[in-house]
């Protein structure tokens, strides 16, 4: 299976960058510890591929309506700006 994310780099409220992503993925089972387990596994493949990650969500779609899942600053990202298009792929 091929997963599509954005991986960015945006300044924080602090001043300093912050290096992220937002994959393109739901998990099989939609609850909170589905959601983590994707996430981390997720993560964890992108530091694989090279990419620095200091923050991580996952965007899906759930009953029409758009849902991010992670890291707060990834999440407040997406809410503030909207979905950002893939730059990258990871096969799982």
């Amino acid at each position: 299976m091929t997963i599509e994310f954005a991986h960015l780099r945006e300044r924080s409220t602090t001043g300093q960058n912050v290096d992220f992503v937002v994959f393109d993925a739901k998990p099989n089972n939609n609850t909170p510890s589905a959601r983590n387990a994707l996430l981390f596994q997720l993560t964890a493949k992108a530091r694989l591929a090279g990419k620095k990650v200091d923050a991580s969500a996952l965007v899906y779609e759930e009953n029409g309506q758009v849902r991010v899942w992670g890291d707060r600053f990834a999440v407040d990202y997406v809410s503030k700006v909207g979905v950002p298009s893939p730059t990258h792929t990871l096969d799982i």
